[in-house]
Formats: structure tokens, C-alpha cells, sequence
């Protein structure tokens, strides 16, 4: 089992820049969990939801996971592997860039790696610039490669 990290401060978090601070456990991609999120994104096009016409009729030969299936384990990924503590709120503040590079089939696992890219300050805290790539078990591309924005909001001294 991965360890979490705990990055103690800003102040610490901002020692770590260039730095990779995580890797996840893997994450199996069931077809249940497919299926659970084209319906509730409402995404139901067969390349996902029908393992049997993806098998006969889709260049995978499987059913493959949404990419934004993929793109949406990232804050699982992160609270499992990595915190910053002292922290009054973190929030997620959006993407820069999103790839797909390799499809997730049926029945794959993922985990994802995590680094610091860039630490900025903002009014309050710091804006963290972090590259996240969503890799595939003996993949040989990543199924997802991110570059995520998220603010910290240092706790104030009382």
C-alpha cells in the first residue's frame, strides 16, 4: 500500500517544486464503474457501455472507460497519496491542459503520479501548478496527462 504524504506547510509544499510527491495505488477500471458514469453523465455510447458490439466492432476489441472517467479519479488519486496540512481550504481551481493519450480498457488498472510544477502566491495563500499523469499497468503511454491548478488558503494564527 502507497503511503500517504503529508507535506506539513506551504512553506514545505513550496521546497517540493520540480519535485514528483506521489504515486497512487492502482485502480482497477470495472466495467461497473464504466457503466456507473455513462449514467450518470448520461454518455452512454456503446464503445463504453456494450462490452460485446466493443469487442466486435470497436478498434480496442473492449470496452474502453470515458476519458473524463479517467480525468475524474484525480481527486481520489490525490487524497489518497498526498496532503498539505495547515491549511484553512484547498480548492481546485481548474486545468490548463488535458490529454488522452491511451484508451482505458475494461477491466485495466490506473494509478496516477503527481508533481509540483509551480507554486505561486495569490491574494491569501498559493497556487499550485501540478502535472498529473494517469498511467496504464504495462501501458505503454499514459491514459491521461494533466496539468491541474489548485489554491491553498493558509490557516491564519490565532
Amino acid at each position: 500500500m502507497t503511503e500517504l504524504r503529508i507535506i506539513e506547510s506551504l512553506d514545505a509544499l513550496a521546497a517540493c517544486v520540480g519535485q514528483e510527491l506521489a504515486c497512487s495505488e492502482w485502480i482497477e477500471i470495472t466495467q461497473a464503474r464504466i457503466q456507473q458514469f455513462a449514467d450518470v453523465t448520461g454518455d452512454q455510447q456503446w464503445i463504453h457501455t456494450d462490452p460485446e458490439r466493443a469487442r466486435r466492432d470497436s478498434p480496442f476489441k473492449a470496452a474502453v472507460a470515458h476519458g473524463y472517467l479517467t480525468l475524474s479519479l484525480l481527486p481520489m488519486i490525490f487524497a489518497s497519496c498526498l496532503r498539505v496540512d495547515s491549511l484553512a481550504m484547498a480548492i481546485n481551481y481548474g486545468l490548463d491542459r488535458v490529454r488522452f493519450p491511451a484508451p482505458v480498457l475494461s477491466g485495466q488498472r490506473v494509478r496516477g503520479r503527481l508533481t509540483l510544477d509551480r507554486l505561486e502566491p495569490i491574494a491569501g495563500g498559493m497556487q499550485a501548478h501540478w502535472s498529473a499523469t494517469i498511467e496504464i499497468e504495462d501501458g505503454d503511454k499514459p491514459a491521461c496527462v494533466a496539468l491541474m491548478l489548485a489554491r491553498y488558503y493558509a490557516e491564519h494564527a490565532a
